[in-house]
């Protein structure tokens, strides 16, 4: 097994490889959903608490609210340059995305965004997985 496919799979604990680089499109700044501890934030009382104790919070506002929860945007996006204003000091959040947790909340990326995943282990390895242990 490749070194890389090994880090992933077994130490990372990941099942999508991520591919591409940003296109500074700006829509993973504008339509934002937070997955806190308890899952999605859903109400307006909640963000202001944690907007106190986490200063990432603080950089966001609340845009829309649908049936998955609060919609954010970030203000630290500028619109007109297409460039995060605090690129170098970004949160963690900002500088993993994407990760393939949106995936998994059956997210899906923007049509813009010049990121996509492929999954580390192919469908063709998975049914040989599976002939191979019912054999």
């Amino acid at each position: 097994m490749m070194i890389k496919k090994f880090i992933y799979k077994y130490i990372l604990r990941r099942k999508y490889y991520r591919y591409g680089k940003c296109r500074r499109c700006g829509d993973c700044c504008s339509k934002i959903y937070v997955n806190h501890q308890k899952g999605i934030i859903k109400d307006e009382a909640e963000f202001f608490k944690l907007q106190k104790l986490h200063p990432f919070y603080t950089f966001l506002e609340i845009v829309d609210k649908d049936e998955n929860g609060l919609v954010f945007k970030c203000n630290k996006f500028d619109k007109d340059k297409h460039l995060c204003t605090i690129h170098k000091f970004r949160p963690g959040i900002c500088r993993r995305y994407p990760s393939e947790v949106i995936l998994k909340m059956q997210g899906v990326m923007s049509e813009q965004c010049g990121f996509y995943f492929k999954p580390i282990d192919s469908f063709k390895d998975i049914m040989n997985k599976l002939t191979n242990k019912h054999n």
